[in-house]
């Protein structure tokens, strides 16, 4: 049983990376990857941050950082996190900002098993209550959070839009929503870039559960917010500090690499071999701030 089990997992893996014909559901992407992360200390799945961090747990840690702040994340508040992954940023924010509160919701149910496992053993669980649930059907009443925030995970909602709504309602009035979100690059007017675009993109979507109602560029998304009720509405791309710096750091250190499961492992160098912008070059990576009319 105990050899049948990580052979199981193995062609599994294999079925999930090489098998053009079965797409898998969010869900089941995650349950598959667990806990095989690159992070060295903690288990963030995001992709980091990067103005000059020498690890990419700091990386990671600094988009946490970069969405808490751009939120206003402070003591008083009641946060609402959805697809908190392992609840690293969490465990970040509640220690570093200092809410009074964080609410998680996340769908894939072996993340949230692992997740309030590791908040129970901090003794943070009466401030960190961490469920399963979907950021497109929340539990919780309107008018209820101070802050809705979604890193690196509302790509995979379906649809964003209806998260967008949901989060308008619980908010508080005056309450922001803040998310680190990939979309694609607007196409390139070059045959062979947009090709490369759309390779990139294609490759990203098909096996991390993108929905096509998703696919849309940063223009389309803060207009998107704007319908959904929200002002002072911001979307700017910080690609540059994500995606090249990421590729420069793993190729050099791709001993990182070794902390994935076997499978994933040749993929991994063989894009390390090409370049940041033909791996990268179709998704774009944005940071959104958009705040819930005072009176309504």
């Amino acid at each position: 049983m105990s050899t049948a089990r990580p052979l199981r997992r193995h062609l599994a893996y294999l079925d999930w990376l090489y098998n053009p014909f079965k797409s898998w559901d969010v869900t089941r992407v995650y349950d598959l990857l667990s806990t095989d992360v690159a992070t060295e200390n903690g288990l963030y799945l995001n992709l980091g941050y990067w103005t000059g961090e020498q690890t990419l747990d700091e990386a990671c840690q600094a988009l946490a950082a970069l969405v808490a702040e751009r939120a206003a994340i402070g003591p008083g508040d009641r946060v609402l996190d959805v697809g908190f992954g392992f609840a690293d940023q969490d465990i970040f924010w509640l220690r570093t900002y200092a809410p009074d509160h964080i609410q998680g919701l996340n769908i894939t149910a072996s993340q949230v098993a692992v997740a309030r496992g590791r908040v129970k053993d901090l003794g943070l669980e009466e401030r960190i209550d961490l469920r399963e649930g979907s950021a497109t059907e929340m539990p919780l009443p309107s008018n209820s959070v101070d802050t809705v925030v979604a890193l690196e995970c509302a790509f995979h909602f379906k649809t964003r839009e209806c998260f967008f709504e949901e989060a308008f309602r619980v908010l508080r009035p005056g309450g922001r929503l803040v998310t680190a979100d990939i979309v694609p690059m607007p196409l390139s007017g070059d045959r062979r870039t947009r090709l490369k675009q759309r390779w990139s993109w294609g490759l990203v979507a098909s096996k991390f559960a993108i929905p096509a109602e998703n696919v849309y560029t940063r223009e389309s998304y803060a207009e998107k917010l704007r319908a959904r009720g929200f002002e002072d509405v911001e979307v700017a791309s910080i690609r540059d500090r994500v995606y090249k710096p990421l590729h420069d750091y793993l190729s050099r250190h791709p001993e990182t690499l070794d902390r994935l499961h076997p499978a994933t492992r040749l993929p991994a160098r063989l894009a390390l071999g090409m370049s940041a912008e033909s791996v990268y070059g179709g998704l774009d990576y944005v940071l959104s701030a958009a705040s819930k009319p005072r009176l309504l």
